[in-house]
């Protein structure tokens, strides 16, 4: 019997799936179980909806994720810090103050984990990879400078 798998299922498949289960499985426990629905016209018509969907929306949060990354791509973001008399920093800079910093100069709300910087503690040029999305990752350039 062929049905379209709803949820997961161990050793069968997952979601979305179209799978071959014998008779006696799909009817004593995929189906009563709501764990998938039997392989019909109208439920491939559905599922074929679905996907349709998932993949228009997908595609649109990559849109707007690329937006985003070009407009960091061509930014120079300025962070000032305190330093000491020596020149010497006080503390590091992190994602924190990196995406604070964006979104008040470039008024870019980015999750601050979507960061990678790794503790800055010199002033100068440094760079931080910012993963928008699973396909669309940018490097985005600030400068530390002393107040």
């Amino acid at each position: 019997m062929q049905v379209i798998l709803l949820e997961d299922v161990k050793g069968i498949g997952k979601k979305g799936q179209i799978v071959n289960a014998s008779d006696g499985h799909a009817l004593n426990f995929l189906l009563p179980r709501k764990l998938a629905a039997e392989a019909t016209k109208t439920n491939l018509a559905q599922l074929d909806a679905q996907k349709k969907k998932a993949e228009h929306k997908l595609n649109q949060e990559v849109e707007a994720a690329q937006k985003i990354a070009d407009k960091l791509k061509d930014a120079k973001i300025k962070i000032p810090v305190k330093v000491g008399e020596s020149g010497k920093m006080f503390g590091s800079i992190s994602n924190k103050e990196v995406a604070e910093a964006v979104q008040s100069q470039l008024g870019v709300a980015i999750d601050k984990k979507k960061y990678n910087v790794q503790a800055v503690k010199t002033i100068g040029e440094h760079t931080a990879a910012v993963n928008l999305h699973a396909q669309v990752k940018v490097t985005l350039k600030f400068e530390l400078v002393a107040e």
